[in-house]
């Protein structure tokens, strides 16, 4: 099987659409129905399409199934309803396309939908101004997941952390770490209202203490001394998190240094200005933003010649397209307004408006007990990365923050994520590839060599379950390739936890190995088939696929 099966049958139905003189659509579209007696797929094309071939949705449908070349992959086609075109797949086929799948072994479900495109994304990017909270682990599991998927999708992609290290958030950092060393040296301080309070400051307090002596608080650039100094520490902390959660990035960017330093900001502003799309009120200068999709206007430079955040943010965007086709930004949910107003300077500056997407990672309840876990061990007001890792383990947190769409809220249940049952997702999921490879350790204590699947009779999956185990296997490409279009890696934790739902029953019903040796290869090479797709699956989640549980 070289190619998805939804390639197969839209070939099938654009060669139809030709021999009947009908327009083809620019996509065609397929699902996979809820009730099997609507078939292994459907698709709507007759209805989408009938206006335009001027004839009834239904009676297009019907002319589509009579004008369908022969398909191996398809046993029968029935029209149903008002046009739906419901396509039910031969089981023989469905067979040896098994064999494939073993064929393919790690690179099952790899396509070409992005080759030769060039994608950055840019993820966490949390401000350094402290450790890492559990918004920051879902939002590494979601980019991190998406970059994987994509990169097996054919798209050649870069993965970016952007570092705050300038302006006001910076400067508060400096001062609030200021106040905590003149407290250890025992002076009366108070922090400022607006200071960061976490106790990682006493400790970096302690720590600069210990390479410097009070006469160094008298220097003209300690500021900027001790907001390098924190900044360096943390970044460094954010590094060690992350790389335990199995996240490596291409690329750190620092803004102060790449960004601000180089003047892209005024070289953005100027690139704008010189489009005539800048503007002086208010002694501030304006961007016209509202010209292209924005609600308003947006602030360039404030009255006081001191540059907006936006500012240079659109300079740091287009430095992001430097060696890239498309870029694609993972935000929290306090920036849903600002998504529209930067593909606004994007577009303004030549972009495509398709060029850039904006995703938003929505917060996470952490629940214990089913009450929230508000208070972190460290007094901060977010419990840690690095402390929900310790608790419930690098797989269970990723997996769990995959379970639900980016940009729906989460409830990450700590008492489920930690517990060894079919109530934990991510163990259920791990618990069948690892229930297979015990079969394959059986037969190897049997002294048993696995058949040769290329040759191995499949005739005996005879099955309507094993049958079925089948085809979930056949729709992994699709599914693949239909989360990278989305850009949802969801889609494969949902994907795995239906295929889970699946195999431990039958493996619980009907044995793998029997005196019966047909049946016993055949089986073989079925949940064979079952524990690469899930290792695949789980590969793309950054997950790991354990042989004992």
């Amino acid at each position: 099987m070289s190619r998805n099966v939804t390639d197969q049958l839209s070939e099938g139905v654009l060669t139809a659409l030709t021999t009947i003189g009908a327009e083809p659509p620019a996509d065609l579209l397929w699902e996979v129905p809820r009730e099997e007696f609507h078939g292994d797929y459907a698709t709507n094309a007759a209805m989408s399409l009938a206006k335009s071939a001027r004839r009834r949705p239904r009676e297009l449908a019907e002319l589509i199934a009579r004008h369908l070349p022969p398909l191996p992959a398809v046993d029968r086609i029935e029209v149903a309803g008002p046009g739906f075109l419901n396509v039910f797949l031969n089981p023989d086929w469905c067979r040896e396309a098994l064999r494939d799948v073993l064929a393919s072994g790690d690179s099952y479900g790899r396509g070409n939908l992005g080759e030769g495109t060039r994608v950055r994304i840019e993820f966490v990017s949390a401000n350094p101004t402290g450790p890492l909270v559990i918004v920051s682990a879902r939002a590494a599991a979601v980019g991190d997941s998406l970059a994987r998927i994509l990169r097996f999708q054919g798209y050649t992609v870069f993965t970016e952390y952007y570092v705050n290290d300038a302006g006001s958030q910076f400067q508060t950092l400096s001062r609030s770490l200021e106040v905590r060393v003149r407290q250890a040296l025992g002076e009366a301080v108070e922090l400022p209202e607006n200071a960061y309070p976490g106790d990682y400051l006493v400790d970096l307090a302690k720590e600069w203490l210990g390479t410097h002596g009070p006469s160094d608080l008298q220097a003209s650039d300690l500021p900027d001394r001790l907001g390098r100094f924190a900044v360096e520490r943390i970044v460094s902390g954010q590094r060690k998190v992350l790389g335990d959660y199995g996240v490596e990035f291409d690329r750190w960017v620092s803004e102060s240094i790449e960004v601000r330093r180089q003047q892209l900001p005024e070289r953005a502003i100027d690139l704008l200005a010189a489009k005539g799309l800048t503007y002086e009120a208010e002694s501030a200068l304006w961007f016209r933003s509202s010209e292209f999709g924005d609600e308003k206007d947006r602030v360039l430079r404030r009255s006081g010649g001191e540059l907006t955040y936006f500012a240079a943010d659109i300079a740091y965007h287009l430095f992001k397209f430097d060696g890239v086709d498309r870029v694609i930004d993972l935000l929290g949910p306090d920036h849903h307004g600002y998504i529209p107003r930067l593909r606004a300077a994007l577009i303004a500056l030549g972009k495509s408006a398709d060029a850039f997407d904006g995703l938003i990672v929505q917060l996470v309840t952490l629940l214990r007990g089913g009450q929230p876990v508000r208070m972190s061990k460290r007094k901060g007001e977010f419990v840690l990365m690095e402390e929900l890792i310790e608790e419930v383990g690098k797989d269970a947190a990723r997996f769990t923050f995959l379970t639900r769409r980016h940009d729906s809220p989460l409830e990450f249940d700590l008492d489920v994520a930690t517990s060894r049952s079919a109530e934990n997702p991510v163990y259920y999921v791990q618990y069948c590839h690892a229930r297979i490879s015990s079969i394959f350790h059986q037969l190897a204590e049997r002294k048993l060599a696995a058949p040769d699947w290329g040759i191995v009779d499949l005739r005996p999956l005879a099955l309507p379950e094993e049958l079925g185990l089948i085809k979930r296997l056949l729709r992994f490409p699709d599914l693949v390739a239909g989360a990278a279009r989305a850009l949802e890696p969801h889609r494969i934790a949902y994907y795995l936890q239906e295929l889970a739902a699946v195999f431990h029953p039958y493996y619980n019903r009907h044995r793998v190995i029997s005196e019966d040796m047909p049946l016993t290869r055949a089986r073989l090479a079925l949940v064979a088939g079952v524990r690469q797709v899930v290792r695949n699956g789980l590969s793309l989640l950054g997950v790991s696929a354990p042989e004992k549980m």
